[in-house]
């Protein structure tokens, strides 16, 4: 019998994220740091909404692009938030969640051979994504020195002739990096220079510890040549309800649409209903989380900064990336040991690219009450481990 699968998909490694999950949840007393999802309930008003619209058989197929009403929303609330006008007829698609509208982005822009940008370390799916399509991925490491912030240079030294699109992922999973005004508007100098467009994921947006998050597309003469991408799952702690959404120029959308019709039909309807009401009245919601997140990003920071272990100030998202070189461990190594020896899970730096060796993802998405008995363990190892050299 002939091979029945595809070379490109075989040759593709399954996500490292998952690997450390599947054994914490087998073990015994162990503390899981390793996955980026919300340990807040989905708020019972959007939650609600849901229930609701089940009540009054709201259960048919929306228009492939969404629900008007949310589409309205998601321009109401962009144009709130970050001061970005978009026409919700068809410069708006809602998508399976964020990760839907990252991969009919890349489909409906690339053809193969293209060579598609990566800043790294990122978020695991980009890659992927982009091999599917047939494209080149192109990686841009990103430096610890530069606060993981892509540079404009960086940029310009990764360009070619076949540079069709940059990914924007910012702010970052796993560095917690963030890109502010200046820094997008130098970049945005050499987009235009070489005329490529930009697929900026946003999801992290409302999880900005500093001033409020800046979009490539407030840049002028950005808007026409980037694809926002954003969701309802960090800010709403809404991941199950897998819901997303996309805004970009108009010809772009619509070749993204006529692919999620294709592939997916449409959003969920409850979510979207939902989705709606979370627009409407959850900015409060979503201040208290990033309350509840910022209190736990500084008490992580000032931990590290006692027990001497180098870690960057992370401004953006749930996530801390500390340095872990100085044990001359590998980053899977190191990770795998701190499970087994303290039964706390983290996730090598290496998932998320090659120039993640030497550091660790720990999501404070987790209690405090946790992160406070995980910090324990982990200043109890590295003790240890200081001890051994």
């Amino acid at each position: 019998m002939r091979n029945p699968l595809s070379d490109t998909i075989v040759q593709i490694k399954p996500s490292g994220i998952r690997k450390f999950f599947d054994i914490v949840s087998e073990m015994k007393d162990a503390i899981s740091l390793g996955v980026g999802e919300p340990d807040f309930e989905t708020p019972w008003h959007i939650r609600d909404e849901g229930i609701y619209s089940l009540e009054k058989g709201r259960t048919f197929y929306t228009s492939n692009a969404g629900l008007k009403e949310l589409k309205i929303e998601i321009c109401n609330y962009l144009k709130r938030r970050f001061d970005l006008s978009y026409h919700y007829e068809n410069e708006v698609l809602v998508t399976v969640g964020g990760s839907e509208a990252i991969d009919i982005a890349m489909r409906a822009m690339v053809n193969p051979g293209d060579e598609v940008l990566i800043p790294q370390p990122s978020y695991v799916s980009y890659e992927p994504c982009a091999l599917l399509t047939g494209a080149k991925p192109v990686i841009i490491n990103l430096k610890h020195e530069n606060q993981f912030r892509l540079t404009a240079q960086e940029l310009e030294e990764a360009i070619t002739d076949k540079t069709k699109i940059l990914v924007l992922p910012f702010p970052n999973n796993p560095t917690g990096a963030i890109m502010e005004r200046k820094d997008l508007e130098e970049i945005a100098e050499v987009i235009k220079k070489h005329d490529i467009f930009v697929i900026s994921d946003e999801i992290y947006s409302e999880l900005c510890y500093t001033d409020q998050h800046v979009s490539i597309a407030n840049i002028e003469g950005m808007q026409e040549r980037t694809i926002l991408i954003n969701g309802f799952s960090k800010s709403y702690a809404m991941t199950g309800w897998r819901l997303g959404y996309a805004c970009g120029p108009k010809e772009i959308i619509e070749q993204m649409t006529k692919i999620h019709q294709f592939c997916i039909m449409c959003a969920p309807t409850t979510s979207q209903y939902a989705a709606v009401e979370a627009l409407k009245n959850g900015d409060e919601d979503v201040q208290n989380m990033r309350e509840a997140y910022n209190q736990r990003r500084r008490y992580l920071v000032h931990a590290f900064k006692e027990m001497g272990l180098e870690c960057f100030e992370p401004y953006g998202a749930f996530y801390v990336f500390p340095c872990i070189k100085e044990f001359g461990m590998t980053s899977e190594e190191f990770a795998t040991r701190f499970l087994e020896e303290e039964k706390v899970a983290v996730v090598p730096g290496t998932a998320f690219g090659d120039c993640g060796e030497g550091y660790l993802r720990i999501s404070y998405a987790y209690s405090l009450e946790n992160l406070k008995v995980a910090i324990g363990r982990l200043a109890h190892f590295i003790t240890k481990l200081r001890a051994e050299r």
